[in-house]
C-alpha cells in the first residue's frame, strides 16, 4: 500500500493524523494533542493543584509536562522520565531523567531532589505495539502495574493516580488492584483519544 492509499485508509477508518485537537495544540504550543487529554481528566476530576508535587512517567515528547507547569505554582515541583530525551521544556521546577523506568534508583533520585512524598502520579506510557492485539494489551498493563507500584511506594496518602490502559481482559482486574490503595477510581476515555483508539484512562482519587 502506498503513501496516498495509507492516507486514505487512516481516515476512512477515522484517523486524521492533523485533526482538530492536532491543529488546537500547534496553535497552542504544545508538543502533542494529547495534553487534551489529561486537561479532560483534570478538570473533570481536579488532579492536579499548584503547590503538588508530580511525576510524569512515560514523559515525552512533553505536552503532559508543559500542562503541569502551567498548573504548578513558584512552589510546585515536577518530575518527568522517559526512554526519549525530552529537551525543548527548560523550567526551574522541572527535573527530567532520559531513563529507563524500570532501572532507574527512584529512592536515590527523589531523595536527592529533597523529595518526600509525591501529590500525584501521571503515566501516559504505551509500549512499543506489535499490531498483535494480546501482547499489547499485557504490555500496556506491565506499564500500568509498574506505574500503580511506584504509586504505592511514593505516594502520599490522599495522592492522586492517572494511567493510560489499552483496554481488555484484563481492564476488570487492573481496575480491582487500584480500588485497593484508592478511595475513588474513575474511568474515562477523553474526547481527544482517537475513535480507533483502545487506549482508556483509570483515575486514582485519594490515596490510602
Amino acid at each position: 500500500m502506498d503513501k496516498a492509499s495509507k492516507l486514505r485508509y487512516a481516515l476512512y477508518m477515522g484517523y486524521n493524523p492533523k485533526d482538530h485537537f492536532f491543529k488546537k495544540a500547534k496553535s497552542e504550543d504544545y508538543l502533542a494533542r494529547s495534553v487534551y487529554k489529561l486537561q479532560e481528566i483534570d478538570e473533570k476530576y481536579k488532579v492536579i493543584r499548584r503547590s503538588d508535587v508530580i511525576v510524569d512517567l512515560g514523559a515525552s515528547p512533553g505536552s503532559w509536562s508543559q500542562y503541569c507547569l502551567k498548573k504548578l505554582g513558584a512552589e510546585g515541583r515536577l518530575v518527568g522520565i522517559d526512554l526519549t530525551e525530552v529537551t525543548v521544556i527548560k523550567d526551574p521546577r522541572y527535573t527530567f531523567f532520559h531513563d529507563d523506568i524500570f532501572k532507574i534508583n527512584w529512592s536515590q533520585e527523589l531523595q536527592n531532589l529533597g523529595i518526600q512524598a509525591v501529590d500525584v502520579v501521571l503515566s501516559d506510557m504505551a509500549p512499543k505495539t506489535t499490531g498483535i492485539k494480546l501482547t499489547d494489551q499485557m504490555r500496556s498493563l506491565e506499564l500500568c502495574e509498574m506505574a500503580l507500584g511506584f504509586s504505592e511506594k511514593y505516594l502520599r496518602p490522599g495522592g492522586k493516580f492517572v494511567c493510560k490502559l489499552f483496554h481488555g481482559e484484563h481492564f476488570k482486574e487492573f481496575q480491582i488492584s487500584m480500588k485497593k490503595h484508592f478511595k475513588r477510581v474513575e474511568a474515562l476515555k477523553p474526547e481527544s483519544t482517537r475513535k480507533i483508539s483502545k487506549e482508556i484512562f483509570l483515575i486514582g482519587l485519594d490515596h490510602v
